[in-house]
């Protein structure tokens, strides 16, 4: 378990302190205060911080000054600016030089929180180290000595100080994010930002707004200014994440500003240089996506100067020992449990299992069997339980949900079970996923748009679902 994000804030203002301070612990960060500018800057320098919010307006260094200066020392470290409606001008500046976003005052709690969530999220991408073949106590890293994954090493090593883009193509679940991460953090730009964005996880008509930066006005609730994901990232590193779910319109911007290195805002007519090094990674088969117009070739070719392919988890089993070791070590810390055992028929298993959601299935399923097995060894049975919890037997075909809610029912009152509301909400969302997904020919846009949920969430459900489509087809 991750321990509290760490945060700085600067403010003079005793009210706004005593406020944030006390929102802020609730939701389980550590706070720390300093009143002037000159102060903020000496305790962010000394001491590690996830993330410093300041206000602009302070004794001694102001916040812009303070932003430069931390910049210039720390330009990992995100910092969030508060600024009064008549200063916005002065915090747009700020985020140019460094700044990861801004709030105008007075801003609701929840901006905040959901503001400060994604900035301690890019700090730990930025900050936490990912181990390469690590089978100790590293909470990030890369499992696996088979002759796949050492290949992959061999590549991270050869191109992570090279000047190209870098295409990660791979199932969902097989790692991708952890290998952009290991590709940066040996980069000759491991001290400058790195930005994520996952590409599928963003309503299509926000996510240009949101990679290249809006202007006032630029469309309905564009009431400021916003730096996009690029400039944030400038002589940094950039993660898109499911690329190939990015739309047409979308990819011919992105592809000017791959070959012009520079973009404009959505609304602007300023040209605005950028110095960003791209990780792209999908689990779409991009050249079928090319043939179907779905996505474009040049920007294809663009981005794939060094294409990077993860095995899926079913063509590497010899790596699930070490996997559910690594997993076991991990959750035993945080479930206080002390070297977990397990029996080699449990591990063996395991490792028979087609684990189609790869690497991250089974270390959600590790975790289930760990909690199951509490400090015993970890056996079959404890295995099998937990694979059952996740994929529950259906009932059979001709049964409707009355009956099988009955059956549910009559089997709580026997005390065999006790999860009978879990199973039978799964049951309900495996068939109303499966027709969905049935009812749009596989495309998973579309079932996603009719499920009023995000192409990401449907995924999730599809990996739990066992449910795999072969590819989007064409709307």
């Amino acid at each position: 378990m991750n321990p509290p994000a760490k945060i700085l804030l600067v403010e003079d203002d005793d009210a706004i302190v005593a406020t944030l301070r006390r929102v802020l612990t609730d939701e389980h960060y550590e706070v720390l205060v300093e009143k002037h500018g000159d102060t903020g800057l000496a305790r962010a320098k000394e001491s590690v911080f996830d993330v410093v919010i300041t206000d602009l307006r302070l004794p001694g260094l102001n916040g812009l000054e303070l932003v430069r200066a931390l910049h210039a020392a720390r330009p990992r470290l995100p910092i969030l600016m508060m600024t009064a409606h008549g200063t916005t001008e002065t915090a747009i500046e700020a985020t140019q030089s460094g700044a990861y976003d801004y709030l105008v005052k007075p801003f609701e709690i929840p901006e905040l929180l959901g503001l400060l969530e994604q900035a301690v999220t890019a700090s730990r991408l930025m900050s936490e180290p990912v181990q390469i073949g690590a089978t100790g106590a590293a909470r990030e890293a890369i499992i696996g000595n088979s002759r796949a994954m050492q290949s992959i090493y061999k590549e991270i090593g050869r191109i992570a100080a090279k000047p190209v883009s870098v295409l990660i193509r791979g199932e969902t679940g097989t790692g991708k994010e952890l290998i952009a991460r290991a590709i940066y953090q040996h980069s000759d730009r491991a001290n400058a930002p790195f930005v994520a964005i996952n590409c599928a996880a963003i309503p299509e008509t926000l996510l240009e707004s949101e990679l290249f930066g809006h202007e006032k006005g630029a469309f309905t609730g564009a009431e400021s200014r916003r730096i996009g994901r690029f400039e944030q990232a400038d002589h940094g590193t950039i993660f898109l994440d499911e690329i190939g779910d990015m739309t047409p319109g979308t990819q011919v911007k992105l592809m000017r500003v791959l070959q012009e290195k520079c973009l404009q805002r959505l609304g602007g007519k300023e040209t605005i240089p950028v110095d960003v090094r791209v990780i792209a990674a999908t689990h779409r088969d991009l050249d079928a996506a090319i043939k179907q117009n779905q996505f474009r070739e040049d920007l294809y070719y663009r981005l794939s100067v060094v294409v990077l392919g993860l095995p899926p988890l079913r063509e590497r089993r010899e790596d699930i020992p070490d996997l559910v070791r690594f997993f076991l070590q991990k959750y035993g810390a945080e479930f206080s449990v002390e070297n977990p055992a397990i029996h080699p028929d449990a591990m063996g298993f395991l490792q028979a299992q087609a684990w189609p959601g790869n690497v991250r299935e089974l270390e959600n399923v590790t975790r289930k069997i760990l909690l199951l097995a509490q400090s015993y060894t970890i056996s079959s049975e404890h295995v099998r339980a937990a694979l059952a919890k996740i994929n529950p037997p259906a009932p059979a075909a001709n049964k409707s949900l009355d009956e099988y809610a009955d059956e549910l029912l009559a089997a709580a009152q026997r005390g065999e079970l006790t999860d009978a509301h879990a199973r039978l909400q799964t049951l309900a969302e495996r068939v109303l996923f499966s027709r969905a997904l049935e009812l749009a020919r596989d495309n998973q846009a579309k079932a996603a748009r009719w499920l009023g949920i995000s192409r990401l969430t449907l995924r999730e459900k599809l990996i739990q679902f066992g449910l795999h489509p072969r590819q989007d087809p064409p709307p």
